[in-house]
């Protein structure tokens, strides 16, 4: 009998692969790492670093194989700057980079925690050890917001989830400078009833460039009795008008089921914030949050997320 759900990601034996017993310095926890890989190969995460006082700033971890030997900056990469960004008062999260070559540096995106909310920031470096920022760029409440690496037509492209109401959505904006984001447009709902993405949904890595299209990799959120549950689910979208959704998942693909996930500051969650792409163009390690306490990575293959994605039934 063949009842079993295909593995799409593979979870690493490591697991997880970064806690806070790691840090050079004292932390409550770590997660949600945005990655990329740098010019010379090497796996960096800006990992969010959770601070007792229940803050976050951002710290980079750097790794040649991109599974074990890190080494952590010994002091905080990207602290916030409430002073010069008033924005950044209760802490930055989150980050989700992209390597623009248009501009030879890395785009990062994150969580700005405002007065009022998450809002969405930006920032600019060339090498992880100075950031040119520009503040926010999405007003509260907004989050789960990544670049795409080039431009559509003239335009910039940002995908983010803005929250109205009880429910939360995807939308894409665009830009000519980075700066002034215009022609909002929702491009993904999330599903009413008792779906696994029920309520509220938000991207995850930044999309995935391939030829069939935009691939999504998003977070969707159930609302149980016992709390909730953070699982992941596929998107497609087109690669030259990026508002328009070709293909979306019935079924989660990635849901919490180690120790790790189940158990931790936020229980049953597993929260990817950025992926590495191999040099073969088709190995894929995705690196999360589990349970709002480690770092996790999980590897699989685009071409079987592709092929999984089309054979949902819709």
């Amino acid at each position: 009998m063949n009842n079993q759900y295909p593995e799409l990601f593979k979870r690493h034996n490591l697991n997880p692969i970064l806690t806070s017993d790691n840090w050079p310095y004292p932390i409550n926890s770590v997660f949600n790492p945005g990655a990329t890989l740098l010019q010379d190969g090497t796996t960096l995460l800006l990992c969010r670093v959770e601070n007792r006082n229940g803050e976050s700033h951002l710290c980079a971890a750097r790794s040649k194989n991109g599974i074990d030997g890190w080494v952590i900056d010994t002091e905080p990469t990207m602290m916030p700057d409430p002073g010069n960004y008033p924005e950044e008062v209760w802490g930055i999260e989150d980050p989700r980079i992209t390597w623009v070559p248009e501009l030879m540096k890395y785009v990062i995106v994150y969580t700005a925690y405002t007065r009022d909310g998450p809002g969405v920031a930006l920032a600019f470096t060339e090498d992880f050890h100075s950031f040119e920022r520009f503040g926010i760029i999405m007003p509260p409440d907004d989050k789960d917001a990544a670049l795409l690496p080039h431009r559509i037509g003239n335009y910039w492209a940002l995908i983010h989830r803005p929250i109205s109401s009880y429910r939360a959505h995807i939308w894409i904006s665009f830009s000519p400078d980075l700066r002034h984001w215009g022609s909002h447009k929702l491009i993904m709902e999330a599903r009413k009833g008792g779906w696994w993405d029920a309520n509220k949904i938000g991207l995850s890595p930044p999309m995935i460039e391939t030829a069939e299209g935009w691939l999504m990799i998003y977070h969707g959120v159930k609302q149980n009795a016992a709390g909730c549950i953070y699982r992941l689910g596929l998107a497609l979208f087109d690669l030259h008008k990026p508002e328009i959704c070709i293909k979306r998942c019935n079924d989660w693909m990635f849901g919490p089921q180690e120790p790790y996930e189940e158990e931790g500051d936020v229980n049953k969650v597993v929260f990817p914030c950025g992926t590495t792409i191999a040099p073969d163009g088709d190995t894929i390690n995705m690196y999360y949050g589990a349970a709002d306490t480690s770092i996790g990575l999980a590897t699989g293959s685009i071409k079987e997320l592709l092929a999984w994605l089309h054979s949902q039934q819709i």
